[in-house]
């Protein structure tokens, strides 16, 4: 048997009928497509996926709203995106993040900086350049941690003492 790869790949039964798109269905199909982008978030060992699309003003976390999130004194982080921007800004968007990983103060730094992403994302694919980098350079401006990750992690822990450094005390007696 000699077979091809290609035999193998596009090898249907005579019997089988293989429908075609015609070039304006794939753009009809492109159109209804939703505006949609997907981001994420990191800080130590939490990850925060945003999906923002178009919509009306939703910015939801793991399905709760963000008035809602604990502890209630990071929730102010939270809404340092919202603040920064403007709530118009958010009003046509709909944003919905899903965390896991890391303790309550890395997801929510992993939240707000998927957030950020989010937008600007959404701004440079549906929107237009300028008002992108308006957005972009405002994050900037006031936290980098907003759109650029914190490369720290945690340092393994060594024998010969509590931790990654420290060393147990040595006594000569």
């Amino acid at each position: 048997h000699n077979f091809f790869v290609s035999d193998l790949l596009f090898f249907t039964h005579p019997s089988t009928v293989v429908p075609t798109l015609h070039y304006t269905t794939l753009l009809t199909m492109a159109a209804k497509a939703p505006k949609s982008v997907q981001t994420f978030g990191r800080k130590k060992t939490a990850v925060a996926v945003a999906y923002v699309k178009a919509g009306k003003g939703l910015l939801k976390v793991n399905s709760t709203p963000l008035e809602l999130v604990q502890p209630e004194i990071l929730r102010a982080k939270l809404f340092e995106p919202v603040q920064l921007l403007g709530r118009a800004r958010f009003a046509e968007l709909d944003i919905r993040v899903r965390v896991n990983g890391g303790g309550r103060t890395a997801q929510v730094y992993a939240i707000r900086q998927a957030i950020a992403k989010g937008v600007v994302a959404y701004y440079q694919k549906f929107v237009d350049e300028a008002s992108k980098k308006e957005v972009k350079d405002v994050l900037l401006a006031y936290d980098r941690t907003l759109l650029v990750a914190d490369p720290r992690r945690m340092e393994p822990k060594k024998f010969g003492g509590r931790g990654a450094r420290a060393r147990f005390q040595k006594s000569y007696r």
